[in-house]
């Protein structure tokens, strides 16, 4: 059975860390990242701007925004991409949940996560957080493989961290 784990981040360079650990330990189309579009929402002009290795640099993504791109994030190229949110404004995802979210624009992120088992409480308060600026990084995967996820994500740096 798949599952979930959730987690959020304060820094571009925490969950280039996070994710980029993941990767070596075999997670690859399972990680998504989600971001809040700072540049054109006008908040804190942060880009987010990474290549294929998460370094900084070259975004695989460019273009897609000119305020900030998620793109490349440690490879995370499958599905990355800009997307509008009723509510929230824009958003950068990479990863499945780029695909889920499209689908799912009217529900905002608490209705791409409760697709994949998150409460729709907790949806909201991810959804909350990453309005706020925070970088929101998930991982579905089976239950074998859940709970070294989760650890990852808290050894590099992720708060509230769930899995559902």
């Amino acid at each position: 059975m798949l599952k979930t784990v959730v987690g959020l981040f304060d820094s571009r360079e925490q969950a280039e860390k996070a994710v980029s650990a993941l990767r070596g330990r075999g997670f690859y189309e399972e990680i998504s990242v989600l971001a809040a579009d700072k540049g054109k929402a006008g908040g804190n002009t942060e880009k987010y701007q990474m290549n294929k290795q998460g370094t900084g640099g070259g975004s695989i993504a460019s273009g897609v925004s000119t305020g900030g791109v998620l793109g490349g994030l440690a490879g995370l190229a499958m599905g990355a991409g800009a997307l509008v949110i009723p509510g929230i404004g824009p958003i950068l995802a990479a990863g499945p949940i780029a695909g889920l979210l499209s689908g799912a624009a009217t529900g905002g992120i608490a209705g791409g996560l409760i697709d994949w088992g998150v409460p729709s409480e907790r949806g909201k308060y991810y959804e909350g957080k990453v309005k706020e600026g925070k970088i929101l990084a998930s991982v579905r995967t089976d239950d074998m493989k859940i709970n070294d996820a989760a650890r990852i994500m808290r050894e590099n740096g992720a708060h509230d961290v769930e899995t559902h």
